[in-house]
């Protein structure tokens, strides 16, 4: 943990690539379980969201900064919880596609869970056609795909197919969180192939 304040709350980050629900997703949760949640798209720095805006990919040296600004937000939540009350979740909603983001993330962040939304490029590129109001195009889908990287073993995580309506995604990892059930190493791959059903939240 950055710092030396002991910090009373657990994070969970949402992760995925754009258009797979993380927003949303992590809203529902935070309701369902009476946590807080904050929006990693509220964090890029201008010039960040003006580069996706005109369809320029992100490299690491320009998501370097908005992680950090991450990072310091949920530490500040953290510390602004009552220390009387019951340790609660902050659910974070970040695209988090490379390990050594992850890892930076977890520095910041501890304890920290990943709930991974996993679907096929179909599905996301409807959800992302569909979309309005939203700086990320469908053009840049393949730029975040390319750079997701899989979970590795020692990375507590749950996974869950986004190719159900958004109640049972969130339902699904409302009960996989409550049991303390996550993802065994075997189970842990990008499965991207499902087949293109548009259920589900587009957020």
């Amino acid at each position: 943990m950055a710092g030396g304040t002991a910090i009373k709350a657990e994070f969970v980050i949402v992760m995925g690539v754009s258009g797979s629900g993380k927003t949303e997703v992590a809203q529902r949760l935070a309701t369902a379980c009476n946590g807080v949640w904050l929006d990693a798209d509220d964090y890029h720095p201008p010039q960040n969201v003006e580069n996706m805006r005109n369809g320029m990919p992100l490299n690491d040296e320009m998501r370097w900064p908005w992680l950090a600004s991450l990072g310091a937000a949920a530490t500040d939540t953290a510390q602004k919880i009552d220390a009387g009350q019951i340790t609660p979740k902050i659910f974070i909603a970040c695209s988090a596609l490379k390990r050594r983001y992850r890892d930076f993330l977890r520095r910041h962040m501890e304890p920290t869970m990943f709930v991974f939304l996993d679907g096929s490029r179909d599905v996301i590129l409807s959800r992302l056609e569909r979309r309005v109001g939203h700086f990320m195009p469908s053009g840049l889908l393949d730029s975040q795909l390319a750079d997701l990287e899989p979970l590795g073993p020692e990375e507590t995580s749950v996974t869950v197919s986004i190719d159900a309506p958004i109640e049972a995604v969130v339902s699904t990892i409302t009960a996989r969180l409550a049991a303390g059930e996550i993802d065994s190493p075997s189970t842990k791959t990008h499965n991207t192939a499902g087949k293109p059903v548009t259920q589900g939240e587009d957020k």
